[in-house]
C-alpha cells in the first residue's frame, strides 16, 4: 500500500509535510552580512509527519521531531535537518504506516505498539550538561548528537528523574546554569500528580518536589523569578473514560476557574501559596519577576480556551479568543486568593521570549511574534516581530512582505556583557509563495529597519515552534556567561 495524505487544509499548501533529511553548508547570502561576533548554533524543533495519521485527521502539534540546526561561525552559516528517531518513530518506521492514533490517547494505538512510548520529541530544544535535549511534554528528553543531530537515547538524569515525562519548556538560568523543568500528570494520564525538579550546570538533579494539581489537565509552561516559581493551571483537562471512548486528550471547562502556585525555588510542598482567578489559559509566558513581596508575570493570555481543536466538555462552540501579552501580580504579603490583571499590550501576539541573561529578573524588553501593523480590523493573523519595551510601553514591528510569515524569535547578545537587549534576532521566514524559508538577522535595537542579513533556504522549514541558542563558549564548557 503506497503512502498518501487526507487532503485536509493541514496539510495542504505550507502545512504539507516535508518528510525530509537536509544538510546544506554555507547558506546563500542573499542581503546584508552575518555579523562577525554571531558564534555558536541556533536549534529548532517542530512535528513533521513521518506516515499519514491513522484516524484520517490531525492537529497540527503531533507528527514525529524534526530537529534544525543553522551553525554560524565567522559569517558562514550551515544548516542541518535530521528526525529524532524516538521509540515511536523507529516502530514506524519499521511497519512504514503510523501505529499511533489520536494524540496523546493511546486507546486508539494500533495493538501492536501497546506499552510503546508515544513521545514524539517535537517541540523544544534545550543545553545542560553538556547534553543537547529535544523536549516534548508527553516524554522524557530525548539527547541528540549536537554537531550531527544523530539521535542517541532518553535522558532521565541518570534515574534521578522519576516523573513518566519532563516539560518542553524548562527554563535555563544563566546566572547559576541550572535548568528548572517539572512534569505534570507525572505519574501517568490522568493522575494529579506534578513533579518540580532543578538540574545542575552537569546535568545533576539537585532538587525534586512533588504534589497534587487541582485537576488533571495541561501545564505547557511556568514562569521563574530570582527567589520563586509560579505554575498556572489552566482547566485543559484529561478525563480517562473520554479517552477509553477514543475521545480527545484534553477537553476545556468553562466552568471551572484557573489556578496558580507559587512556592520558593528549593520550596516544599507545604510552602506552596495557591491563587485562583477567571476561566482564561495560555501557551506561554516572557518572563517574571520580584518587586518585594509582589510577583509579576506577564504570559500570552486568552480570554478563554487556546486550542481549538481541544473542545468544550460541555458541547458549547469554540470561541476565539485572541491572545494578548498581560502581566499577573501575585501579592505574598497580602491575603487575596486573586491575582492582579492589567493588560500589557492589546494587539494580539504569541511566542514571547527575552534577552534570556534577563529571566526571572526585571527586564525592559521582551520579543514576540504579532499582528501586523495595519491589519484588518478582526484579523488575528500574526505576521510580525515584535518588540515591546515595558518601561515606555513602546511597540516596534517589522513585517517580511506579503505573503510571508515568521517564526519564535530567539535573542542574542552581541557579545558578554552586553546591556539588556543589545543584540540581535534570529528568526525563521515562511516564503509561502516560494515554498521554502529564509534566516534572517534583525538588529534587536533597531527592529524596524529590517534585516542586517538574510540567509536563503532552498528548503522549507514547515513549523518549529521552539529553540534556543548555545553559543561556541558555551558548547565547549558547558557553561552559559551572563
Amino acid at each position: 500500500m503506497g503512502v498518501t495524505f487526507p487532503d485536509i487544509p493541514l496539510y495542504r499548501g505550507w502545512g504539507a509535510p516535508v518528510r525530509t533529511e537536509s544538510t546544506l553548508r554555507d547558506l546563500e547570502l542573499v542581503q546584508g552580512s552575518v555579523p562577525r561576533e554571531l558564534n555558536g548554533t541556533l536549534y529548532r524543533c517542530g512535528p513533521d509527519r513521518q506516515y499519514p495519521p491513522m484516524t484520517g485527521d490531525d492537529i497540527f502539534i503531533d507528527g514525529e521531531g524534526m530537529v534544525h540546526m543553522f551553525r554560524f561561525e565567522d559569517g558562514h552559516v550551515d544548516y542541518r535537518s535530521r528526525w529524532v528517531r524516538t521509540e515511536r518513530f523507529v516502530l514506524q518506521e519499521k511497519a512504514r504506516r503510523s501505529l499511533f492514533g489520536r494524540y496523546r490517547n493511546r486507546y486508539t494505538n494500533d495493538p501492536s505498539v501497546a506499552g510503546k512510548s508515544m513521545g514524539t520529541a517535537n517541540t523544544n530544544v534545550v543545553w545542560n550538561g553538556k547534553r543537547l535535549l529535544v523536549l516534548k511534554e508527553d516524554s522524557l528528553p530525548i539527547e541528540v548528537d549536537p554537531d550531527t543531530l544523530d539521535t542517541r537515547s532518553p535522558w532521565d538524569f541518570d534515574g534521578a528523574v522519576r516523573a513518566v515525562s519532563l516539560t518542553a519548556h524548562p527554563k535555563q538560568d544563566w546566572h547559576t546554569n541550572e535548568l528548572l523543568t517539572f512534569s505534570y500528570q507525572a505519574k501517568g494520564d490522568c493522575t494529579r500528580d506534578f513533579a518540580f525538579y532543578i538540574a545542575d550546570a552537569d546535568g545533576r538533579i539537585v532538587h525534586e518536589m512533588w504534589f497534587e494539581m487541582p485537576y488533571p489537565g495541561m501545564v505547557h509552561d511556568f514562569a521563574v523569578t530570582d527567589t520563586h516559581v509560579i505554575v498556572p493551571f489552566f482547566p485543559l483537562i484529561t478525563d480517562l473514560e473520554v479517552l477509553k471512548k477514543g475521545g480527545p486528550f484534553y477537553q476545556w471547562h468553562p466552568d471551572k476557574p484557573s489556578y496558580y502556585a507559587v512556592f520558593p525555588r528549593r520550596g516544599r510542598a507545604e510552602e506552596i501559596r495557591w491563587f485562583r482567578g477567571p476561566t482564561v489559559s495560555a501557551g506561554h509566558m516572557m518572563n517574571a519577576y520580584n518587586e518585594g513581596d509582589r510577583l509579576h508575570l506577564d504570559l500570552a493570555l486568552y480570554q478563554g480556551n487556546c486550542f481549538e481543536f481541544f473542545p468544550s466538555a460541555d458541547g458549547s462552540p469554540y470561541k476565539p479568543a485572541p491572545p494578548q501579552l498581560t502581566r499577573l501580580t501575585f501579592d505574598l504579603s497580602g491575603r487575596s486568593e486573586t491575582p492582579e490583571m492589567k493588560l500589557i499590550v492589546s494587539t494580539p501576539d504569541e511566542m514571547p521570549r527575552i534577552d534570556e541573561r534577563w529571566m526571572g529578573k526585571p527586564y525592559r524588553y521582551g520579543y514576540m511574534i504579532c499582528r501586523q501593523p495595519g491589519a484588518r480590523a478582526g484579523d488575528i493573523g500574526m505576521g510580525a516581530i515584535g518588540r515591546i519595551d515595558h518601561q515606555t510601553g513602546e511597540l516596534v514591528t517589522w513585517a517580511p512582505g506579503p505573503d510571508c510569515g515568521v517564526q519564535e524569535p530567539i535573542f542574542v547578545p552581541r557579545r558578554p556583557g552586553a546591556p539588556e537587549g543589545d543584540g540581535w534576532l534570529l528568526v525563521l521566514v515562511n516564503r509561502f509563495a516560494e515554498m521554502r524559508s529564509d534566516l534572517v538577522v534583525l538588529d534587536a535595537q533597531n527592529l524596524a529597519e529590517g534585516p542586517v542579513a538574510t540567509l536563503r533556504l532552498p528548503v522549507r522549514v514547515r513549523m518549529t515552534f521552539h529553540g534556543c541558542w548555545v553559543p561556541e563558549s558555551t558548547a565547549r564548557t558547558g557553561r552559559y556567561v551572563a
